[in-house]
């Protein structure tokens, strides 16, 4: 009985396929011990080990042609660099998945707080928003592809992030994106907001949702100071492709 085994036999004893020991070989970092009289490929305690050692490599992170690089000249410190280069990008890596998750963990809160009301108003308690300008146009422009190619420069987060919309009074709108960890040029203060959530169909006559925002603060005898934001929340067309969210806020100041 030969000693030595075949390719189908190395990739069940080491839990891979057939294909992946020949692509390791394709690459030059496993060979087998001989081709038999047969051709087929056998493999001995030496190549185990060896697969074994690549396989590790792969899973710490390195890839097939480093491996190989080290393989033919490397030396312990360069392994060492190597080891260290594959934690750095593992923790970018992990990073990019945390704020993702943070992102999903937002939009399902977002989508519970729309709830299945058309239109939901509610005095709520915000913390300080910093917000970067984007560009500004006038309030009786709707928005369309060679407005938003004009501004020169990559768009944001367009379904990530919040686009808000600062109407200050007059006939402009400043488009803005909120800023964590950095300067912005528009900080909404902490404090209580009277906010209105609702969905329509398309961007048009947006504003006249504007009037309802009022007259229901009128009724609840709430003064509203500062610009009015309206959000918009692309992000939430995950559930639902035919309706664009809104929120529309200003902040309190009640009657004493």
């Amino acid at each position: 009985m030969k000693m030595e085994i075949t390719i189908s036999e190395l990739a069940k004893l080491m839990g891979v396929s057939v294909h992946q020991i020949r692509y390791f070989e394709e690459k030059g970092i496993l060979f087998p011990s001989y081709i038999d009289e047969n051709q087929y490929r056998m493999y001995g305690i030496n190549e185990i080990y060896r697969l074994a050692h690549i396989l590790l490599l792969r899973k710490v992170g390195l890839s097939v042609q480093a491996i190989r690089d080290w393989s033919e000249e490397g030396t312990p410190d360069d392994m060492h660099g190597l080891l260290v280069q594959s934690v750095s990008k593992m923790e970018a890596e992990i990073a990019k998945l945390r704020t993702l998750s943070g992102f999903i963990g937002k939009v399902l809160n977002e989508n519970e707080r729309y709830g299945q009301e058309t239109a939901s108003f509610e005095v709520i308690q915000r913390n300080q928003l910093v917000l970067s300008s984007w560009f500004e146009t006038d309030i009786e422009s709707e928005l369309n592809a060679r407005m938003l190619a004009q501004q020169g420069h990559a768009l944001p987060e367009l379904f990530e992030a919040d686009i808000h919309y600062v109407y200050e009074g007059g006939q402009r709108v400043r488009l803005c994106t909120e800023v964590q960890d950095k300067e912005g040029d528009t900080v909404l203060p902490a404090g209580e907001y009277l906010s209105y959530r609702f969905s329509i169909q398309g961007e048009e006559g947006l504003e006249q949702h504007f009037n309802p925002f009022h007259a229901f603060a009128d009724r609840s005898s709430l003064i509203l100071t500062g610009p009015r934001i309206l959000v918009e929340k692309s992000y939430l067309s995950l559930f639902t492709q035919e309706s664009i969210y809104y929120e529309l806020l200003a902040r309190v100041v009640r009657h004493t």
